[in-house]
């Protein structure tokens, strides 16, 4: 069995700056969980999967992606899950809302994935900079700095990615191309 979880990510620019912050909160604020995988917005939570139906798994995700239209997405400013995770702000838009659900509905009726917290709280998308390694007290220091801090980004996400755990960190197993991004 291995790790994996599903996600949007950022082209490389923003990929750049938001590995950059992730730098900063490890090297002033001893968080450096937030490296351990590439800037991302999850769609899918990390879930178990077995190797041997590693070709079912991305067979059916290409499938599903294949009857995706591209998504606007807008990165503004920083927002936190207080007291320990820092964020860059996904703009929730009615576009990244369905998507995300259409994918959990998807995993689960074509899959069997199941995320069971997903189904008790709402989506709330965003790119995390500062993990849960964060202690109480850095994030007090650390929410002033990052709270009023002028960040936009805008980017038209094409695909979604699975990404794999091995062992250490999280990294890009394979990438599924929207509808108009196969033409």
């Amino acid at each position: 069995m291995s790790r994996f979880f599903i996600a949007l990510v950022p082209p490389q620019d923003i990929q750049d700056y938001t590995n950059q912050i992730k730098q900063y909160f490890a090297d002033r604020y001893f968080s450096s969980g937030a490296l351990k995988s590439p800037p991302h917005i999850t769609l899918q939570p990390p879930f178990e999967w077995a190797d041997a139906n590693l070709p079912l798994l991305e067979a059916s995700l290409k499938q599903f992606a294949s009857g995706q239209q591209p998504v606007a997405i807008t990165l503004r400013g920083f927002d936190a899950f207080v007291p320990r995770v820092i964020f860059i702000n996904v703009v929730r838009s009615q576009e990244v809302l369905t998507l995300q659900a259409n994918l959990m509905a998807y995993t689960e009726s074509n899959l069997g994935i199941v995320d069971k917290v997903s189904k008790t709280r709402p989506f709330a998308p965003h790119m995390t900079v500062a993990f849960r390694d964060l202690t109480k007290q850095n994030f007090k220091a650390a929410w002033p700095e990052f709270e009023k801090r002028q960040l936009h980004f805008e980017f038209t996400a094409n695909q979604i990615t699975l990404l794999l755990h091995d062992g250490k960190r999280w990294n890009i197993k394979s990438e599924f191309g929207f509808l108009a991004s196969e033409q």
